[in-house]
C-alpha cells in the first residue's frame, strides 16, 4: 500500500526492526503494541500494527519484525529498502552488540543505499550490569558523528516497559518531521532551502511589505498555521527572547525575517520540528521542501503531439519581473540581480543542465530579456510543473491556472495549415563534425570557436526568432548526438513533440552528407510509421569551405524525391546566420509542408486513396441500388392499395 495520499499526506509510516540475534526486537515489538511484557514472542513476529491514535500526528505506524539469519538475509534487505525508518537494535547487558552497530549495521544499511532516518535502540536496559554503568551520550556520540543517518538513540526495557512506546514515537517522528532536509547538524544552522522556503513564508505573511511581521501579521499567520490565535502576552514573550538572542531580530516594525528565521533555527534546535513543518506543510512544501504537486494544476492530459506554453498573462508578470530586478536599467541581469529573483525558490533553477548557458547572455555573462524569456519558456516545454512551481515560489499572485496552456495538436495544425503556437522545438540531427554545436552557439550569440568537442549527451538552447511583420517566437533548439539517434527514433512517439527537425551535413565532406541522409530517411520513416511525420530542412553547413563534387547536385535530388525545401547553405564561422533560423521557424509555422515522404510512405498513400475511392464507389453504387428497390417497393405498395 503506498505510504502518501494523492496530496502527498503521508497516511502511514514503515518501521523496520533489525539488529543482532537475541537483542530484544521481537520483545520490544509486542510490548509496545500490548503494553505488557509477553511471556512468549516467536522467533519473527507477523508485521504489527500501530493504530491511527497512537500518537499524537494521527498516522499509524506498521512496525516490521526481521530475522538477522543468512537464510532470511534476501527478505531482510526487501524490508529495509521498502522502510521509511529503520530501529536498530543492540542489546544493554551484550556490550558487541553495540559495537556490531558501527562495525556491521550501519556500513551495511549504506552498503544497501538505504536512505531511511535509523534510530538506534538499547534493548534490555534492565539487565545491565550495574557496575558497569554507560553514558549513552558520550558512546553514541562519536558513531553518530561518523554515521549522520542516525536521526536518535534511546534506550529502552520491554521487561519494565521504559520508554518502549517513545521508540516507535521518534521513528515516525523522523519520518513525519525529518530533520535533514531543514537542519545542517555540523554546522548547527538551518539548509539553504529551509531558508528559501522560509523566506518566501514570511514575504507572503508580510502583507504591507515592511521588512516585519508586525503583531497583527504574525497573529494571523499563527492563526493560519496553528488554527489558534497569540495570546498578547505571548506576542510579547516571542519578540523577547528573539531580541535577547539575536541583534536585529525586532525592529520597531515587529519581527524581521531574522527573527524568524531564528525563531525556527531555535524549534529545531530544541526537537520541536514539527512546529517547522507544521508551517512548512501549510504552505504547500513537501519533505524536499518543494512545492507539492496537488498544489500545481499542471495540464496533464494531453496528446503526446500537444506542448505546454506559457500564457500571455505570465509572460506579462516575467516581463514585469525582469523590470523590477533591473535595478541599474541597463536590459540586462547581472548574477546577483538573477540571484535575488529565486531567492524564495528551493533553488536557482538554470544553474544546471539543460539551462544552463541555454540562452542569449550580454559579452558580460548577463542575462538579456530574450535569454530570460527564452530560458521560461525552455522549461515550461521540458518540465511544465517545474514551471509552474518556480512561477509561484518568486510571487505569482494570479489563479496557477491561467500561467500555462495547453497547444492545439500538431495534427489539427497540419490540417488547417496554420498553427497557433509560439514556441517552436525543432530537432537537431547531423553526424560528428557537421557543426550542429556551432549552429547552437550562433543562436544564442556565441562565438566560433574553431576547438572540435564532441556533445556526448542532448543539449538545449532557445531564443526568440523575429519573423517579418515584426512578430516573434521562441525557438528551442535540441542537439541529438549521433550516437543517440537510434535510441531516440526507437520510441514510437519520439517525433510528437518535435516541430521542425533539421538535418546538418559538413558540405565538404561526402560522408558527411552521406549519413545525414541516412538520418533524414530514418526520420522521414519513424514519422510515417507513428504519424507524427514533422517538416524537415537540409542544412549545408560551412558552406565557407569548397564543396564536394557533385555536393549540390545530390543534394539537391534528394530533397526533390522527398518534397522538401532545396538545402540551406550556412557558413557560421564567416557570416550571420540570422536567416536561417527564420527559416526554421516558418517551417515550423507551416505543418503541412516539407514533410518528407519516402517511397514506401507514397505508395501507403496511393493505397489509401484507392481504398478510399473504392469505398466510396462501392458505397455510391450500394446507395443507388437502395434507392431503385426502394422506388419499386413503393410503386408495389401504392399498386396494392389502388386496388
Amino acid at each position: 500500500m503506498p505510504s502518501r495520499s494523492a496530496a502527498g499526506v503521508r497516511t502511514g509510516v514503515r518501521v523496520v526492526v533489525s539488529g543482532d540475534r537475541g537483542t530484544g526486537k521481537s520483545s520490544l515489538i509486542s510490548a509496545a503494541a500490548s503494553d505488557a511484557f509477553p511471556e512468549y514472542v516467536p522467533a519473527v513476529l507477523p508485521p504489527t500494527r500501530l493504530p491511527s491514535d497512537f500518537y499524537p500526528d494521527g498516522v499509524p505506524v506498521t512496525i516490521v519484525d526481521t530475522s538477522s539469519s543468512m537464510e532470511s538475509r534476501v527478505k531482510l534487505i526487501d524490508e529495509l529498502k521498502r522502510a521509511d525508518a529503520v530501529v536498530l537494535t543492540y542489546a544493554c547487558d551484550q556490550p558487541m552488540t553495540l559495537s556490531r552497530l558501527s562495525s556491521f549495521w550501519l556500513p551495511e544499511l549504506r552498503k544497501l543505499e538505504i536512505k531511511a532516518p535509523v534510530i538506534v535502540v538499547g534493548c534490555k536496559l534492565d539487565l545491565r550490569d550495574e557496575r558497569q554503568p554507560m553514558n549513552l551520550e558520550q558512546v553514541m556520540a562519536p558513531i553518530m558523528q561518523q554515521f549522520r543517518e542516525i536521526e536518535t538513540c534511546i534506550e529502552c526495557s520491554s521487561a519494565t516497559l521504559i520508554q518502549v512506546p517513545d521508540v516507535f514515537y521518534y521513528a515516525q517522528k523522523a519520518v513525519l518531521h525529518p530533520t535533514a532536509p531543514l537542519f545542517d547538524q555540523e554546522k548547527q544552522t538551518l539548509k539553504p532551502r529551509c531558508i528559501r522556503a522560509l523566506k518566501r513564508i514570511f514575504m507572503l505573511c508580510d502583507h504591507d511589505m515592511d521588512g516585519a511581521l508586525s503583531d497583527a501579521e504574525l497573529n494571523e499567520f499563527q492563526v493560519k498555521c496553528f488554527n489558534a490565535p497569540l495570546q498578547p502576552a505571548e506576542i510579547v514573550g516571542v519578540k523577547r527572547v528573539v531580541q535577547e538572542r539575536i541583534r536585529g531580530g525586532v525592529s520597531d516594525l515587529g519581527l524581521t525575517l531574522e527573527g524568524f528565521l531564528f525563531l525556527h533555527a531555535l524549534f529545531i534546535e530544541k526537537g520541536r520540528l514539527e512546529t517547522t513543518w507544521a508551517v512548512l506543510r501549510k504552505f504547500g512544501y513537501n519533505d524536499e521542501l518543494k512545492l507539492r504537486d496537488d498544489i500545481l494544476p499542471v495540464p496533464t492530459k494531453h496528446a503526446p503531439d500537444q506542448t505546454v506554453e506559457l500564457t500571455n498573462e505570465a509572460i506579462d508578470f516575467l516581463r514585469g519581473i525582469f523590470r523590477l530586478y533591473d535595478s541599474d536599467n541597463d536590459g540586462s541581469l547581472q548574477p546577483s540581480e538573477f540571484d535575488d529573483i529565486f531567492v524564495t525558490a528551493p533553488e536557482s533553477p538554470w544553474t544546471v543542465d539543460p539551462y544552463v548557458d541555454a540562452a542569449e547572455r550580454t559579452p558580460q555573462g548577463n542575462l538579456t530579456i530574450n535569454g530570460f524569456l527564452s530560458e521560461w519558456a525552455l522549461m515550461t516545454t521540458l518540465d511544465p510543473s517545474y514551471c509552474l512551481a518556480n512561477l509561484i515560489c518568486i510571487g505569482y499572485g494570479g489563479d496557477p491556472t491561467s500561467a500555462l496552456r495547453v497547444t492545439r495538436r500538431r495534427s489539427v495544425d497540419r490540417k488547417k495549415k496554420q498553427t497557433e503556437k509560439n514556441v517552436f522545438h525543432c530537432f537537431v540531427f547531423g553526424p560528428k563534425k557537421s557543426g550542429k554545436s556551432a549552429l547552437l552557439n550562433s543562436f544564442i550569440g556565441r562565438p566560433f570557436s574553431s576547438n572540435y568537442t564532441p556533445t556526448n549527451d542532448v543539449r538545449h538552447v532557445a531564443n526568440a526568432v523575429e519573423q517579418i511583420g515584426g512578430s516573434q517566437k521562441t525557438l528551442i533548439l535540441q542537439e541529438i548526438p549521433e550516437d543517440g539517434v537510434k535510441k531516440l527514433l526507437s520510441n514510437r512517439e519520439c517525433l510528437a513533440a518535435c516541430d521542425v527537425a533539421v538535418f546538418l551535413y559538413d558540405s565538404s565532406d561526402e560522408y558527411s552528407w552521406k549519413r545525414s541522409r541516412e538520418l533524414l530517411l530514418d526520420v522521414a520513416r519513424r514519422g510515417e510509421e507513428s504519424g507524427y511525420g514533422v517538416p524537415c530542412l537540409l542544412i549545408a553547413a560551412k558552406d565557407d569551405l569548397d564543396p564536394f563534387p557533385m555536393s549540390l547536385q545530390n543534394s539537391a535530388r534528394v530533397t526533390q524525391l522527398l518534397g522538401m525545401e532545396a538545402p540551406i547553405p550556412v557558413g557560421v564561422k564567416l557570416r550571420d546566420s540570422k536567416s536561417v533560423f527564420s527559416r526554421i521557424v516558418c517551417a515550423a509555422e507551416h505543418p503541412h509542408l516539407s514533410i518528407p515522404e519516402t517511397e514506401k510512405g507514397k505508395k501507403r498513400k496511393r493505397y489509401r486513396r484507392l481504398v478510399n475511392s473504392s469505398l466510396m464507389f462501392v458505397s455510391v453504387t450500394v446507395g443507388a441500388a437502395v434507392a431503385v428497390v426502394g422506388l419499386a417497393a413503393y410503386r408495389a405498395y401504392a399498386a396494392r392499395k389502388n386496388t
